[in-house]
């Protein structure tokens, strides 16, 4: 019995040889190299054996090894592989392009390019284009499908785009289709241990950090990563599927998002890439005036901290007499808008489970919205608008062309967008191919009326406010409304701001809600004290290190009132000139400096995670030849995250280019500095 069990395993170790052999991939060859303009950078791309790869270098050391190209088509021929490169093109492109509203007003655009041709060399005629653009800061690569005879209606089945590392790396990262948005805490771990993740996915390998995203999404699935298989540092392109399993219809010609590689030496100097706007089309709108970037207050925070509610009732937000009083303080203190929650019908019902019953040109009783929007002209404070759709497609666009028409006859400048549920209709994916085209039919009608956009529960941002520069910025992340709903160590981690711009904000601006003086109010829960996880200095320089052209002041408006903090939160500027990340550990602290666009002044934002900390910063980004006011926002004595987090210092000194700044952080604190140039 013994000896037959070991002839079988002979037998299938015998056959199982040369099967595996048979498998081993021949040796890719590759095309000439495409390099970053500083030369830094150097991808080749080839064939290995009709089967389209490429190749990542930095500095001389693999970043990636060779990782496949193409798709998979539903009924249709095979875009992946038995292909033979026919032709290649390549140019260089160096030009400035300014921003209508952002981080940096002129950005360089400069890269490499490098396009082929990849035709069928056996098996049905069929034609795929790849085109990868290669800058100082990263590369992008997009596909497209040609029209062709043998392709006319096209079905994706499966990207097989992979990233295959070179080596471990530190990983931060959100699980992907878990209770369909990106509301989470980020994980860290090593890269082999990661499954299914949202982009834009960072790393972190000591002498080199990386992230991973892409560029332009229109009219196709949001691109997630998975790892293929139980051991690797490879992770290969996930679709987000329709409900019907499949992941992207079209028709040809048909352009793929950018596939975005960023590399540096250091995690911060992530943050100064502007690789994922550079790879966006410019603005296509003629006219911007109308585009504004503000800071705004609003009927919100009160609901969260449940001393309001959205639903009309004895605890109404929603009313004229409070937003008129938010208004006031707006105006009073330099504020352009005021954002009102629970103004229209349909928060009374359970929206949570059916969103069928909003109404989205219908106000409430006792909210009189014409009213309380021209009382705002007259002070120059914009109402700010609120679609909440409980993720009902299909009632939203039913009504989408008469609520952005609604607005525009009131003057309402600006919405804000909402997606709260599991499902879009009860069964599609918040981050599939269905949505892109939803939020694509949005901003057209938002363009139309002349209304920015606020998303929350959005598609990801991919740079498309280079695009549609009104399309101005989103949620798509954990943010403070989470400090309000628990115990102080039950909401966001003193970590997580630190985490964020490294992160989350690799893809583009986000509507964080920073500003809240009060940290520990009641809430919900009898006998426990609710607060937020940082102390007010963070809360400052949130709105330095968190970038939003829509900032929202969260606070109630009695708890700016003769605040040491409130000057500070009047002058800061949400439309910058120049930004710089100075230093910054993932999850541990980042220090980020901006220039105002519209005077001489710089602004710096430092926080921390739940450790103490002092850094020492060079001052060498101000003006040489210059004496500078630094008015000093930093955390008070005994301040802390968890048992004081409100004590605050207002300091000034003089300073030049030549000195340097120590910053003191408390646990889960921050500072702030506003530095104005001296006559």
């Amino acid at each position: 019995m013994i000896r037959r069990s070991l002839l079988i395993c002979i037998a299938v170790l015998g056959l199982g040889l040369p099967a595996a052999l048979a498998q081993t991939p021949p040796e890719p060859v590759w095309q000439p190299p495409v390099t970053s303009p500083d030369g830094d950078i150097v991808v080749e791309v080839g064939l290995r054996g009709g089967e389209p790869v490429y190749r990542v270098a930095y500095r001389g050391q693999p970043v990636l090894l060779p990782s496949r190209l193409g798709f998979r088509l539903d009924g249709g021929p095979s875009l992946h592989d038995g292909l033979a490169i026919t032709g290649s093109d390549r140019r260089s492109h160096d030009a400035t392009w300014t921003q209508v509203w952002g981080e940096e007003k002129d950005i360089r655009e400069h890269y490499n390019e490098l396009s082929l041709r990849l035709e069928a060399a056996d098996g049905p005629a069929r034609t795929l284009l790849v085109t990868f653009r290669v800058f100082d800061d990263g590369l992008g690569f997009r596909y497209e499908i040609p029209v062709q005879a043998n392709i006319a209606e096209i079905r994706i089945r499966d990207e097989v785009t992979e990233f295959a590392f070179a080596k471990q790396m530190k990983a931060w990262w959100i699980r992907a289709y878990q209770n369909n948005r990106y509301e989470y805490q980020y994980a860290q771990s090593a890269l082999d241990a990661v499954d299914v993740v949202h982009t834009p996915f960072t790393l972190d390998g000591g002498d080199i950090a990386v992230t991973v995203h892409e560029a332009a999404l229109v009219d196709f699935a949001s691109m997630a990563l998975k790892r293929p298989g139980i051991h690797g540092y490879t992770l290969k392109s996930d679709l987000v599927p329709w409900a019907d399993s499949m992941k992207v219809y079209g028709t040809a010609p048909m352009k793929s998002p950018w596939r975005t590689v960023q590399i540096t030496d250091r995690p911060h100097q992530l943050l100064n890439s502007r690789l994922i706007l550079n790879l966006n089309e410019p603005n296509k709108l003629a006219d911007t005036s109308w585009i504004k970037p503000m800071k705004f207050v609003g009927i919100w925070w009160c609901m969260h901290i449940r001393t309001c509610t959205w639903e009309p009732g004895p605890r109404q937000g929603a009313t004229t007499a409070e937003a008129r009083r938010q208004i006031d303080f707006a105006a009073r203190n330099g504020f352009g808008g005021v954002l009102v929650e629970g103004w229209n019908y349909g928060w009374h019902t359970d929206w949570y489970n059916d969103g069928s019953n909003f109404r989205f040109t219908e106000p409430v009783k006792g909210f009189d919205i014409a009213a309380v929007a021209a009382y705002g002209r007259r002070k120059g404070v914009t109402l700010i608008g609120h679609h909440e759709t409980a993720a009902d497609i299909v009632n939203y666009e039913r009504q989408l062309d008469d609520a952005f028409r609604y607005y525009n006859r009131l003057g309402v400048g600006s919405v804000k967008t909402g997606y709260v549920g599991e499902l879009l209709d009860k069964k599609e994916w918040h981050h599939g191919q269905y949505m892109v085209r939803h939020f694509e039919k949005v901003t057209a009608v938002a363009a139309a009326n002349k209304v920015t956009v606020n998303a929350h529960e959005p598609i990801k941002d991919t740079g498309l406010r280079r695009t549609w520069p009104h399309m101005m910025t989103r949620e798509g992340a954990r943010g403070q409304e989470y400090d309000a709903w628990g115990p102080v160590e039950g909401g966001n981690q003193p970590d997580h701001p630190t985490i964020l711009p490294f992160t989350r904000m690799m893809s583009g601006p986000m509507d964080y809600t920073p500003g809240i003086m009060k940290t520990r109010f009641a809430g919900d829960r009898p006998g426990v004290e609710h607060g937020i996880s940082t102390t007010v200095a963070k809360q400052l320089a949130l709105f330095v290190v968190l970038y939003s052209p829509l900032q929202m002041v969260a606070d109630l408006p009695e708890n700016y009132e003769d605040h040491p903090a409130l000057p500070f939160l009047r002058q800061v500027p949400v439309d910058w000139d120049r930004s710089i990340a100075l230093n910054g550990v993932i999850g541990d602290y980042v220090t980020q400096v901006r220039k105002d666009r519209n005077s001489e002044d710089w602004y710096l934002g430092a926080i921390t995670d739940e450790q103490a900390r002092t850094l020492t910063v060079p001052l060498d980004f101000l003006e040489k030849g210059r004496t500078w006011r630094a008015e000093i926002y930093a955390d008070g004595p005994g301040a802390d995250w968890k048992h004081n987090a409100e004590p605050l210092t207002v300091t000034m000194r003089e300073v030049t280019a030549a000195d340097s700044l120590t910053i003191i952080m408390a646990p889960g604190g921050g500072q702030a500095v506003r530095f104005t140039p001296l006559p």
